[in-house]
């Protein structure tokens, strides 16, 4: 194994519970998914990432964790997880968890006893401050909405709460608590877990000021006082050698939230020694109207290509490393929001993920991602879970927005997208569960859904198949350069990946109209052309000039 092995590697995010019921009650569970590993492994998965199993209360869907050293009895036992892991292992795969330090669940036990008294020692492992009841100790936001603190009676102080009002905050400047949670890693990697997915990880670092933000704008709510913060790359370095250096081949990507690209040059050089991958997310605010995610906008296109070459570029001029995707579990389904699932479901979905994956970076699937799942468009306010959109709407309304207003914002921008079950088949609740699910299935299962997908021959699901096959055997894709071309073209993206002798351009169409394809005057001098991947079945004839059909995507090996 190569100490880099997770560049040539294709990941796969399983949610567990929207992914398989094998018991019966609604709920996804372990062994559930192992049912489904040959269907993985067959997809070209080298990891597989499990969104947290711990128990949990469930306000925020597991990212609210209660205990971090055992299995949710929802999802199974800890035996039904070893089986797991030594099942992924047969199949040459890995398997990540989903660790969550920036917080836990005001239910955990830390949190019970640091409210007993700001003697007991576990007070310290949380944030607090000082206030009235009335006057938290400064004007930061939830992200979930209203203010990012919560009065504690009993020790007559505010905690600390970036997210939920359930989920306090834990204190990084604490040695004690740093130590405590290395050890909980550990333990994961003696069980056999083959390294981490560190959800808001840029966080645990906050400006010890506490100093008020302006609120101007719908970012000034405080994130500058603790994104990237002070002490972030200090606590990722100890946490590297604590608990990552201590076995190899591990692989570990931070979830960086507004974060900048500076920062993860230096959280993912590897002379640093901090992580190996990270997540940005501003890509996926391209529809954002003036930066306000609950509002209805088509997405800009050339803002859309401007960042990913800004990424591109920078990361691999810092000799840092990209994770590359369209959807996870808190975001909307790419289909829905940048294809075309009514009239071009194939093609744009194909697109979409021919677009991201051949970038420098490793490609990470989201569940569904692979056979066309689209968001499910619910028509009402009751079929919603998540705490987030439910927030949301009571806000929006606040504010003056209709019902009808709310659900469209909804149907576009809720997390609940991404978290409707699994489609399988067209059996009842799309062969997810014999009960009924924690959620609503998207009412479009019986005409899609993975067992219908995976019989055609030119199907969403080969064409990923294909993508994992050309990673694997492309150094270009792998280690190549990025270049953009046509970058303020409005309806192409066309980049190239070069090594030595290789270079790998890839021609895509973002549109449901044609457009014509001119090869750039920096690549004329290349006589040979191969189609190495091509979502319609016919070949251009002169390859150095032709019509993309709508959501066309065309990949070239030039000699």
């Amino acid at each position: 194994m190569t100490q880099q092995w997770w560049k040539q590697a294709v990941v796969y995010q399983i949610y567990p519970k929207s992914f398989m019921d094998s018991d019966g009650d609604g709920y996804g569970d372990i062994n559930g998914i192992i049912s489904k590993l040959d269907y993985l492994s067959d997809l070209g998965v080298d990891v597989l990432w499990l969104t947290p199993i711990y128990p949990s209360p469930e306000k925020d869907n597991g990212y609210d964790i209660s205990d971090y050293y055992a299995i949710n009895p929802r999802y199974g036992t800890l035996e039904q997880f070893k089986q797991l892991l030594a099942q992924v292992h047969q199949r040459n795969m890995k398997l990540i968890m989903d660790i969550v330090v920036n917080h836990t669940s005001t239910e955990h036990e830390w949190f019970k006893q640091a409210m007993s008294s700001v003697d007991n020692p576990y007070h310290d492992f949380y944030i607090w401050r000082d206030g009235s009841p009335e006057t938290p100790p400064n004007n930061w936001l939830s992200k979930f909405a209203g203010s990012a603190w919560q009065y504690c009676a009993g020790v007559g102080k505010y905690y600390l709460h970036l997210f939920d009002v359930t989920q306090a905050d834990l204190n990084w400047e604490n040695p004690i608590l740093r130590q405590e949670i290395y050890r909980m890693m550990r333990y994961w990697l003696e069980l056999g877990v083959d390294g981490f997915r560190l959800d808001v990880i840029n966080l645990i670092s906050k400006q010890q000021s506490f100093a008020d933000d302006t609120l101007l704008t719908p970012t000034a709510d405080g994130r500058k006082f603790y994104t990237d913060g002070p002490r972030i790359h200090e606590y990722l370095h100890e946490m590297n050698h604590e608990v990552f250096a201590l076995r190899d081949g591990l692989l570990t990507v931070g979830e960086m939230s507004s974060t900048t690209l500076e920062s993860c040059v230096l959280y993912t050089n590897p002379a640093c020694k901090e992580l190996d991958m990270v997540f940005n997310f501003h890509h996926l605010k391209v529809d954002y109207v003036g930066g306000e995610k609950w509002s209805l906008g088509r997405f800009d296109f050339i803002q859309l290509k401007q960042l990913f070459n800004t990424w591109q570029s920078g990361m691999q001029a810092g000799g840092g490393w990209n994770a590359l995707f369209w959807s996870n579990h808190d975001q909307p389904r790419a289909l829905s929001r940048f294809g075309d699932p009514i009239n071009y479901p194939y093609q744009s979905a194909s697109m979409l993920a021919t677009a991201i994956q051949l970038m420098q970076g490793t490609p990470y699937i989201y569940q569904g991602e692979e056979i066309g799942m689209t968001n499910p468009g619910f028509t009402h306010l009751e079929q919603y879970r998540d705490v987030e959109a439910l927030n949301a709407a009571r806000l929006l309304a606040e504010r003056g927005h209709s019902e009808a207003e709310i659900l469209a914002i909804l149907q576009a921008k809720s997390r609940d997208n991404a978290r409707t079950p699994m489609q399988w088949d067209d059996s009842l609740h799309a062969g997810f569960t014999t009960a009924t699910p924690w959620i609503e299935v998207a009412a479009n299962y019986p005409e899609l859904n993975a067992k219908q997908v995976i019989s055609r021959d030119n199907s969403i699901y080969q064409h990923y198949r294909k993508l994992s096959q050309l990673r694997k055997s492309s150094a270009a894709i792998v280690a190549g350069e990025y270049q953009i071309y046509f970058a303020d073209d409005p309806q192409l993206y066309v980049y190239t990946r070069s090594l030595v002798n290789e270079v790998i351009l890839v021609v895509n169409n973002f549109y449901g109209e044609n457009c014509t394809f001119i090869l750039p005057e920096a690549l004329q001098t290349y006589s040979g052309v191969e189609c190495l991947l091509n979502n319609y079945p016919e070949l251009p004839e002169n390859w150095r000039q032709f019509t993309l059909r709508p959501y066309q995507s065309v990949v070239l090996c030039l000699r």
